[in-house]
């Protein structure tokens, strides 16, 4: 109940500052072009409260999803006084602007939240920037079926050359079974290889079915289990198991599992030095499942502190990338080459957003905050009727026949688009209490 709370708030936390950076930007712009604002709303339906200045109502609706800007003669299929302060009023590259506004105030918050993460904390996995050298391949999983081996290299992942994990990583999760092409260096061959990632979980993400090569840093020790005991401390790296070098946490796993109550001697590094332990693991209940377990965790991050220059930069890049990332999901969706269920509706966001703010700092929140900001923005900008993008090609379409498109058929696609989205929404929304209610997949 706790958890659910903290998702309730951090929501609408979340949401709220998204919503109302996406209106001041229309706001701002339809100031600047004099048009008359009647209405700056945070939510849909009847005024629960808020206040009038001058002759716009500031004002927070019953039903807390989204928010609106209405100004004067905004709405097409509406008769129109010829005011000159209406929206129709205006020349339609004033009211581009205004469209467009609203997106553009997302992707600055999202530059912004970034660069501020980025100068204070940006932690992140040790292996994320480094080059895409395989760790560990699962058995029977995708990776293993073409060949692919630990110690290998990925050299060329599509048509990304000398690719780190975080350019590999995006193109196997939004690929479920589709094929990749791969370039693999082992030794001084160069091998051609095609890999299919399997869909895996509720989201049917594409996964290959290997791990990245990085140190097996100890980060996490439970004191009653046998690791503590035998003197393994945080901050030790495991690198031989059984005298054998290991280059993966999960072939650690892997051999404790096989070994069940035998002894296992592990090799760490601690100050340069290498030490020998001897370890019995220990059967024990993790998540509902016995396993033996010596009570270590391994999951090494790296915190960078950069300067503000640096950071813009970089905030500027990693937006970029995510922006072509969220383009090139939409177009597989569209192709069907993945699951909708990739998607998240508000459910998905809450959880999301709650898991963040459990998390210590405000750092991984606003990390988060700037992805949903960027979304925001790029999903209003697809030429969609009733979004932003929607409005913005119909501009185009009237300016290059030089004459508005008539008020019926104008009509005719506002339902429509309006349709479609609510049938797209109940989607995305079952899709998330199906992964919240597991019972609920199971329905015909």
């Amino acid at each position: 109940m706790e958890n659910f709370f903290v998702d309730l708030v951090a929501v609408a936390v979340v949401l709220g500052i998204m919503i109302v950076v996406h209106e001041f930007g229309h706001f701002t712009a339809a100031k600047l072009f004099d048009v008359r604002v009647e209405q700056f709303a945070i939510g849909f339906g009847k005024r629960l409260f808020g206040i009038k200045k001058g002759e716009t109502d500031y004002r927070v609706n019953a039903l807390p999803f989204g928010g609106y800007v209405k100004m004067a003669g905004e709405n097409p299929l509406e008769a129109h006084s010829g005011d000159p302060r209406e929206f129709t009023s205006k020349p339609r590259w004033q009211r581009f602007v205004i469209a467009f506004a609203g997106p553009f105030a997302n992707v600055v918050l999202a530059v912004a939240l970034l660069t501020g993460v980025f100068m204070v904390r940006y932690e992140h996995p040790v292996y994320l920037n480094q080059p895409a050298v395989i760790g560990w391949v699962l058995d029977n999983s995708a990776a293993q079926k073409v060949g692919i081996q630990p110690g290998d290299r990925i050299v060329r992942i599509e048509d990304v050359q000398n690719p780190t994990w975080e350019d590999v990583l995006p193109k196997v999760v939004m690929s479920p079974g589709q094929p990749i092409t791969l370039a693999i260096q082992r030794g001084d061959q160069i091998l051609e290889k095609t890999i299919v990632p399997t869909p895996t979980g509720p989201e049917e993400f594409g996964n290959p079915g290997w791990l990245p090569d990085q140190p097996n840093t100890v980060t996490e020790i439970e004191p009653s289990l046998p690791a503590a005991k035998a003197g393994i401390r945080v901050g030790d790296t495991i690198v031989a198991l059984n005298g054998q070098p290991t280059r993966s946490m999960q072939a650690v796993i892997r051999e404790i599992q096989a070994n069940k109550d035998k002894p296992i001697a592990l090799t760490v590094v601690r100050d340069s030095k290498e030490l020998n332990f001897t370890v019995a693991p220990m059967l024990t209940d993790l998540n509902g499942k016995q396993m033996w377990r010596i009570g270590i965790r391994s999951e090494p991050q790296q915190v960078d502190k950069l300067t503000f220059a640096k950071a813009f930069l970089k905030s500027l890049d990693q937006n970029k990338r995510n922006s072509f990332l969220i383009i090139e999901l939409v177009e597989k969706m569209v192709q069907r080459k993945v699951s909708v269920k990739q998607f998240s509706s508000p459910i998905g966001i809450a959880q999301a957003s709650g898991e963040a703010a459990r998390q210590q700092g405000w750092t991984p929140l606003l990390a988060l905050m700037s992805a949903i900001s960027l979304n925001l923005a790029i999903f209003n900008l697809f030429p969609f009727p009733i979004l932003d993008g929607g409005m913005i090609l119909l501009l185009a379409i009237e300016g290059i026949r030089r004459r508005d498109i008539s008020l019926r058929l104008k009509e005719r696609i506002y339902q429509l688009a309006f349709v479609l989205l609510i049938l797209f929404a109940v989607i995305v929304i079952y899709n998330d209490l199906a992964k919240t209610l597991p019972g609920l997949q199971r329905l015909p």
